[in-house]
Order: C-alpha cells, then sequence, then structure tokens
C-alpha cells in the first residue's frame, strides 16, 4: 500500500492536491492519500508515509522543521508545494525530492507526482522482504524470489538454491513484493524477472519448475510481462 499525506494549512488547497493525486492515479492499485491541516496532526498519525507534499506556512510549524523531524526517522519522498520562495535553498538540507511554487500548475503537479511515485515504488523494491520464520527474523533479497506458492495458511517462497515456508496471506505479500511480481493465480506470484516462457494456463520458470496460470489473469500478465520487459 502506497501511503501518501498532504499537509497543508488551507484546508480547501490539501484537498485540491488530494482531488488531483487521485485523478492522477485513478488507474493504480494500493495507494491511500491522507489531508493533514497541521503538521502536529501528521506527526502523530502514526502512519509510515512514502511521499509527503508539505507546505511549509504551515499553522503550527514551519514545514521545513517539520520535514527534518521527519528525515529522523523516514527516507520517503518529501515534495513541498508552498507560495514560499525564500526557503528553496533548505530544501536541500532535507533531501527534498522537489520544490513547487503556488499558485499549482497542475500539469507541473502531474510531472512530479509521477517522478515521486516512481522513486517511491524503486525504493521499495530495492527492500529486502523481511519475514518471520519460526520465531527468528530473516531477510530475504526479493530479487532471489523466483515465486511464492500458497499453502493453506501458509506461504512458501521459492528461492534460488531453497524454500522458505512462513505464516502468511498471499495478498499482504502480494503488496510488499510490488510490481516486479504478478499474481497470476490465486495460488501463485511470480517474479516476471524470472519467468522463462508461458502460455494460457502455465508458466515456466527459469529453474525449470512450472507453476499454473488463471485463464482470466492471463491478458493482464502480458500486459504486466510486456511492461516490465520494457522498463528492464
Amino acid at each position: 500500500m502506497l501511503q501518501i499525506a498532504v499537509c497543508d494549512g488551507d484546508e480547501i488547497m490539501g484537498e485540491k492536491l488530494k482531488q488531483l493525486i487521485e485523478l492522477r492515479l485513478q488507474k493504480e492499485e494500493g495507494y491511500r492519500v491522507w489531508v493533514f491541516a497541521t503538521g502536529r496532526q501528521l506527526l502523530e498519525s502514526g502512519v509510515s508515509f512514502d511521499i509527503f507534499f508539505l507546505d511549509i506556512d504551515l499553522r503550527d510549524i514551519n514545514g521545513i522543521d517539520m520535514a527534518r523531524q521527519l528525515r529522523q526517522e523516514s527516507e520517503a519522498v518529501i515534495v513541498f508545494v508552498t507560495a514560499l520562495k525564500e526557503y528553496i535553498f533548505d530544501a536541500f538540507d532535507v533531501q527534498a525530492f522537489q520544490y513547487l511554487l503556488k499558485p499549482i500548475d497542475e500539469q507541473k503537479f502531474f510531472q512530479v507526482l509521477d517522478k515521486a511515485v516512481a522513486e517511491c515504488r524503486s525504493m521499495k523494491e530495492a527492500e529486502p522482504l523481511v519475514i518471520r520464520v519460526k520465531g527468528v527474523h530473516r531477510n530475504v533479497p526479493k530479487e532471489n524470489i523466483l515465486y511464492a506458492e500458497n499453502d493453506a495458511r501458509k506461504i512458501i517462497l521459492h528461492l534460488k538454491g531453497e524454500q522458505i515456508a512462513y505464516y502468511s496471506k498471499m495478498s499482504e505479500l502480494e503488496g510488499l513484493l510490488g510490481r516486479r511480481f504478478f499474481r497470476c493465480h490465486r495460488g501463485y506470484l511470480v517474479n516476471l524477472g524470472a519467468v522463462k516462457s508461458y502460455d494460457t494456463g502455465s508458466i515456466q520458470i527459469k529453474n525449470g519448475e512450472t507453476i499454473l496460470m488463471a485463464k482470466q489473469k492471463y491478458g493482464d500478465f502480458v500486459a504486466a510481462y510486456m511492461d516490465y520487459l520494457r522498463k528492464k
């Protein structure tokens, strides 16, 4: 789930930014947009956000100072959306992704949003999968996962050279692994980079194994696989 925070002292502007984000991402899956009128509301929300759209002139805290607090615990993408020009150099100190001036140019905002989402997804895909196996937490590099199999209440990760079984739900794993993986069947989640060949009913993995492909998933799989190949 991609968590996006909008924090703007002008509640009308905050809602407008939310509408623009939802308009742009309407064909995307797995995201939520939160709107806050004060920095305190955002900081006390308890949500681990992936992207922040922050005003600087907030009611209770300077947006730069709030970004400094966020940076103590988060490497999320931060975009400033403000009418104040004089803080542009301060934004570099908090590793801001972009600095947009009001009034908002919608096309420019869409371009920045697209890049921010792509950057965020790239960061997520690079993170290892952290799972709990027999009481021990283990980091699993996502690129080592060939496919995941649903086995009753367990997930079996098929890696290069080993298998790992642990308790989880396939829907949760799907959200953690990102777009490089595709749910080709209710029982299988495949790494697109591990695909050797496919037809309407099955996918052959590069290690020689074959997994099922649901016929109703075939069209979406082909589209996702072609998109993956274009972006390699």
